[in-house]
């Protein structure tokens, strides 16, 4: 069964903040937050360092962060920097995979093994873990075993890549499955509507979590429905993919109802849906990755600038833009970027772990590292069981938040609480 992680409630001054929507200013148009700016605006994050003991790191040695491009994994990337703004450019090397990582595998691979051509390197983390990662790992170990190699969000087999990685940590698509359908039911949806394309859908994350998706939606009475929709990393591109979702949203809206709520695998694919659905209607539980800059900075046409890395206050400015517009109760996130706090995270782990401060797969010691960049989230997770062999791994971790539905009163559902009937996971 599922092991609790940690359970921190948010101050009852954040609750109060985010509660209100009624009356709340209107919300600015904006240009886009460079990289730059962002790193330089991650200071607050040191804030919370205090409570999780990160005191200055020992050593001379170097972390490397491998991430997507802004446009196609921001909070990803915007962890890396906010991780390398605590501890320098000096002790802190970023790259980034390409976008169409798909057709330019060799390229990908290189770029993270290239990492370990620095000889004061000794840990790489590679979030999200796109295809090629197992493959850079296994040469990184032959070159320099002393290196730690960690994945986030892998989007190889998890089995596979554990045997190359050091450590893997993904989100929990075992119990995400149940809990995103059992969260819609719960605010009076009818339908569900899952937008993917095959590539994802070859991946036993994705397929496995749809399965759990729709035997949910069995049990709670309801209806799964599938869409196809371009993938980013083909020659459409990322804004043919998001024409796409912009033009169809407003057809699914009118065919399935705006007691549908819409579940996309994709990040690019969760800006224009998240648009459209603030105009036509319908419900979004939370982003495949949540995060409160997944989608509604640009979906809400909001500047975050002021805000970067300060999550409270992110998350307090998305939710009085969504109020604004008419999405209370309808639109949820995870009150701390999962991908921001995973590329952040995992290098504070690795940090911690070099410095004999922590041990490498100990799930407490990993929560300590994330709750650095999510100080007061409730988090829940287990060790990875493969469902083919019943193997559980002693490297590879699930993990999740809670539920944060802005505009609802109470605003969490509770979801880090809820058993998960033992059902679910065996279904594949």
């Amino acid at each position: 069964m599922k092991r609790k992680i940690a359970a921190l409630v948010m101050s009852l001054a954040m609750t109060a903040s985010l509660a209100a929507c009624a009356g709340a200013p209107g919300a600015a148009q904006i240009e886009t937050v460079e990289p730059q700016a962002a790193a330089e605006e991650a200071a607050p994050v040191e804030e919370t360092a205090e409570a999780a003991d990160t005191e200055e790191a020992s050593g001379d040695y170097h972390i490397g962060i491998v991430t997507g491009s802004v446009s196609q994994s921001e909070d990803d990337r915007r962890g890396a920097e906010a991780f390398q703004a605590m501890y320098g450019e000096d002790r802190v090397k970023l790259a980034i995979y390409p976008d169409n990582f798909t057709e330019e595998l060799e390229t990908t691979i290189q770029t993270i093994v290239n990492l370990s051509d620095d000889p004061e390197m000794k840990a790489i983390i590679v979030n999200q873990a796109i295809p090629g990662t197992t493959e850079a790992f296994r040469q990184i170990k032959e070159r320099r075993p002393d290196i730690l190699c960690i994945a986030g969000e892998s989007h190889e087999d998890l089995p596979e890549i554990g045997s190359a990685a050091d450590l893997v940590c993904n989100n929990d698509f075992v119990a995400r499955g149940y809990l995103i359908i059992r969260t819609a039911h719960e605010l009076g949806c009818d339908t569900f509507v899952h937008i993917s394309f095959p590539r994802h859908l070859a991946y036993e994350t994705m397929s496995r979590r749809l399965a759990i998706m729709q035997a949910a939606c069995d049990e709670f009475g309801m209806k799964l429905v599938q869409e196809t929709a371009p993938d980013p990393t083909t020659d459409v591109g990322v804004a043919g993919a998001q024409a796409y979702i912009l033009e169809h949203v407003p057809e699914w809206v009118e065919k399935y109802g705006t007691n549908s709520a819409y579940f996309c695998t994709n990040d690019a694919h969760t800006e224009p849906l998240l648009k459209q659905l603030l105009e036509y209607g319908g419900f979004f539980i939370e982003a495949d990755l949540p995060s409160p800059l997944m989608g509604y900075p640009g979906a809400l046409g909001i500047d975050l600038t002021e805000e970067a890395g300060d999550f409270e206050k992110i998350l307090a400015k998305v939710e009085e833009a969504v109020c604004e517009k008419g999405g209370e109760g309808r639109f949820g996130t995870w009150a701390y970027s999962y991908g921001y706090t995973v590329s952040a995270g995992l290098a504070q782990h690795a940090m911690n772990v070099i410095d004999g401060n922590s041990e490498l797969a100990d799930i407490d010691d990993i929560a300590k590292a994330y709750e650095v960049f999510s100080p007061k989230a409730a988090w829940n997770g287990s060790n990875y069981t493969n469902v083919e062999t019943g193997v559980k791994s002693d490297n590879v971790f699930l993990v999740y938040q809670d539920t944060y539905i802005m505009g609802k009163p109470g605003h969490y559902m509770g979801s880090t609480d809820i058993e998960v009937p033992e059902k679910y996971f065996t279904i594949k």
